[in-house]
């Protein structure tokens, strides 16, 4: 039977990777994720999974956070939507973790790297294709300032990995792969797929949340959570696209002529696209030296976007 438990609920992630008694778990993920950096021997998690309830908090983030034997911080989440926010929100998360480290007679060379990283099930970042994007302090020349500021991003729509050429995936690669196909797979075929046996302690932790019916219970209300705020989502961007045609219309009935009110019914749509997809640029005064045709191809290359992200 499978095993019908997804860890990209963030309940089960959390437990999956939070539990104590099952850090060499989340040992394998990290290395994973971090790569060819030094490899991590033994881990402390700060924040073990402890049986929240969430009636009262439905905005809680079930973040993970931890500390390996050399002493690198790291805060790990799971996100099933795109809250308006969310590289600043990272960004504060690593910065935050860093300045955290410091005491009273501290010396700065004793701060030790903080790491963020983020699994996602929808795509943020709209220039490329990788599946981990990993963060960094760099010039525009790719040196490395330094290596103690992280943010690692996993993209999981864009795993191009099939159960075919999983044996060939990189460590990231098959992570990505069990967190995107476990709930289907049995215990038995997790671990024909990965020998590794850190996937199948990972869903024998799955596993033992349909067996207790208290955790049963957290997963279903987060399960709920997370169907409710993507159908809100969708709900706020048709509310937003429907209030950004009546803007526009608005201000092309001020300027009182039939090419100002299309102008401005496609630059009051650019807009509100542009908040929809995180971009800042161009602004409306620029926008306003744009003609009809070039505002009609830059609103059809912003819907594109749109469409390609809601449909991931």
């Amino acid at each position: 039977m499978p095993i019908g438990i997804s860890p990209l609920v963030d309940f089960a992630f959390k437990l999956m990777l939070a539990s104590r008694g099952h850090e060499r778990v989340t040992i394998h993920f990290l290395n994973a994720i971090l790569g060819d950096q030094v490899k991590i021997v033994s881990i402390e998690i700060e924040n073990p999974y402890v049986g929240p309830k969430f009636e009262g908090d439905k905005w809680v983030v079930l973040d993970i956070l931890a500390t390996d034997d050399r002493g690198r911080k790291f805060n790990i989440e799971m996100q099933t939507s795109i809250p308006p926010g969310l590289r600043q929100r990272l960004a504060f998360y690593d910065a935050r973790l860093y300045v955290e480290q410091m005491r009273q007679g501290d010396q700065y060379h004793e701060l030790r790297p903080a790491i963020v990283i983020c699994v996602l099930d929808k795509p943020l970042l709209n220039d490329g294709d990788n599946l981990h994007t990993d963060f960094r302090l760099r010039d525009e020349h790719g040196r490395v300032f330094t290596d103690d500021l992280q943010i690692h991003v996993l993209e999981l729509t864009k795993l191009t990995v099939t159960r075919e050429n999983l044996q060939s995936a990189t460590p990231a690669e098959r992570w990505a792969y069990f967190l995107l196909n476990a709930e289907n797979l049995t215990v038995a075929e997790v671990r024909e797929l990965f020998p590794e046996p850190e996937f199948g302690e990972a869903a024998g932790v799955l596993e033992m949340i349909k067996d207790n019916p208290d955790q049963m219970s957290d997963y279903i209300s987060r399960l709920k959570y997370k169907l409710d705020e993507g159908w809100r989502i969708e709900s706020t961007r048709a509310e937003a696209l429907r209030e950004g045609r009546e803007e526009g219309r608005q201000e092309g009935r001020e300027e009182g002529l039939k090419e100002g009110e299309l102008k401005g019914e496609l630059i009051g749509q650019i807009v509100i696209l542009q908040e929809l997809l995180g971009l800042t640029e161009p602004g409306r005064d620029d926008l306003s030296k744009y003609d009809a045709i070039e505002l009609k191809d830059l609103c059809s290359q912003l819907r594109h976007q749109l469409r390609t992200r809601q449909s991931s």
